[in-house]
């Protein structure tokens, strides 16, 4: 099973900018976390961050076929692009959305997120914790999609079998 981390724009300045909303917590540190929460878990974790929104689009396009799901914190990019959003609607994976602070208390303009509705869920508020919440949340995803894809292979089989 893996996992890949996208992280958008300034969210590598974490543990300098705003830390009255984003905490003093640097990236490097929450991606140590996530890595040991993986490792615990058996699930090979991958780890991206990048500025700029294309960059982002070509990451979540070359997930197709190489990772089982995505976390995503698309910072700004939440409420501006509809190229993130529909790239992550294109691939077709499991994706959690993530976001350090709650959007839905700030600015007006945090409150719509154009990634959201193609994401299998949104976490927000819960600081870093909310990265945890995301790895438990995506493996728990991939488990049960797993699993229903070795019911549904099982129940094709039998069909099989009784038909010859």
């Amino acid at each position: 099973m893996k996992v890949v981390v996208i992280q958008g724009p300034n969210l590598n300045m974490l543990g300098v900018r705003e830390q009255n909303i984003y905490g003093p917590m640097k990236l490097d540190d929450i991606h140590a976390q996530m890595e040991e929460y993986a490792k615990q878990n058996g699930v090979e974790i991958e780890f991206f961050q990048s500025n700029l929104e294309g960059e982002i689009v070509d990451r979540l396009q070359e997930c197709l076929g190489d990772a089982d799901g995505i976390i995503i914190n698309p910072a700004a990019y939440t409420h501006t692009s509809i190229a993130i959003r529909d790239a992550i609607a294109a691939i077709q994976i499991p994706t959690v959305e993530v976001h350090l602070s709650n959007i839905h208390q700030r600015e007006e303009f945090r409150h719509t997120s154009l990634t959201a509705p193609v994401c299998a869920g949104q976490i927000v508020g819960f600081g870093p914790f909310g990265y945890h919440l995301a790895m438990m949340s995506i493996i728990q995803i991939i488990r049960e999609i797993t699993a229903m894809r070795e019911a549904q292979a099982g129940q094709q089989a039998q069909v099989a079998l009784q038909e010859n």
